[in-house]
């Protein structure tokens, strides 16, 4: 497996801090260290205005990119509401992960998703010889 992709979504957030571009740049800017990842930018923030008569009323786009692959958050500021996306190619504690956030971002819910992403990628030589073996035994000529 290359590794797990952890999916969060947090409802009835604190509005000023989802609006607070300096807030969720430093939630992008500690969460690699909290979980042991190796940045490799600094984050990257996008802040959007919206329009009156749509859905998206505005809020922060922001991601950071670790070594072991990338961290992003979406904020929906009228809505309450931030999505947080973590994909590494190593394993986090993400119960650790999910405590920090429901408390930065002050959240009185959270979903969690979790995906084990690159199920047959091989980690090591071993593995891709097995992989590479099943996959010739199937091949027809």
């Amino acid at each position: 497996m290359l590794g797990p992709h952890l999916t969060l979504d947090f409802y009835n957030c604190n509005k000023e801090n989802l609006k607070n571009a300096e807030f969720i740049y430093s939630i992008l800017d500690e969460l690699p260290d909290i979980i042991g990842m190796t940045k490799l930018t600094k984050p990257s923030l996008l802040i959007y205005e919206g329009k009156e008569n749509s859905f998206d009323k505005g809020g922060i786009s922001g991601f950071v990119i670790i070594a072991e692959s990338h961290i992003a958050i979406h904020t929906f500021v009228e809505q309450r509401f931030a999505s947080v996306d973590i994909f590494s190619c190593k394993d986090f504690d993400f119960e650790k992960v999910t405590v920090y956030l429901l408390e930065k971002l002050n959240a009185e819910k959270v979903e969690k998703n979790l995906i084990n992403r690159g199920i047959e990628f091989p980690r090591d030589l071993k593995l891709a010889e097995v992989i590479i073996n099943r996959q010739r035994s199937k091949i027809e000529f």
